[in-house]
Order: C-alpha cells, then sequence, then structure tokens
C-alpha cells in the first residue's frame, strides 16, 4: 500500500503497454481528511485471486493535483 504525497514527471525513453485488469475505488474520510483509494486487482489467475494486488491512497490535497496534472496532460 502507498499513499503518494509528491509526483514529478520523468522523460521516458523506452515505454510499454501493461496488461489490463479491474480495479476499484473509494472516497473516506480519516481525522478529517478526505481520501481517494485506488485499489487493482491483477490478472485472474494470480496466486491470490480477488485480492487487491496494489492500493494507492490520495489525500484531498494531492488528489487535487493529481486532477491538475491529468487536466494538463490530456486537455479538458
Amino acid at each position: 500500500m502507498a499513499r503518494v504525497t509528491a509526483m514529478e514527471k520523468i522523460e521516458a525513453n523506452r515505454t510499454s503497454i501493461h496488461e489490463s485488469v479491474h480495479a476499484t475505488y473509494k472516497v473516506f474520510r480519516e481525522d478529517g481528511i478526505k481520501f481517494l483509494q485506488i485499489d487493482t486487482y491483477g490478472s485472474a489467475d494470480r496466486e491470490a485471486p480477488g485480492q487487491p494486488s496494489q492500493v494507492i491512497q490520495f489525500d484531498e490535497h494531492f488528489a487535487k493535483k493529481l486532477v491538475s496534472i491529468l487536466t494538463k496532460e490530456f486537455g479538458n
């Protein structure tokens, strides 16, 4: 599990498209702070199917920063 609090853009010389997987999200509050959590589930043939393979959390402040990044990179 990871809580993202900073992100920087890097230039990639080489990239690849990853396998498509199912994901879910939830929004919750902890100690008065609102969070967005994204869970990815990996492939159906993994060792623990149905269990999240990656969990990423963004607090409200960083979620707004993420929206700004997405808008800048992908447009309105």
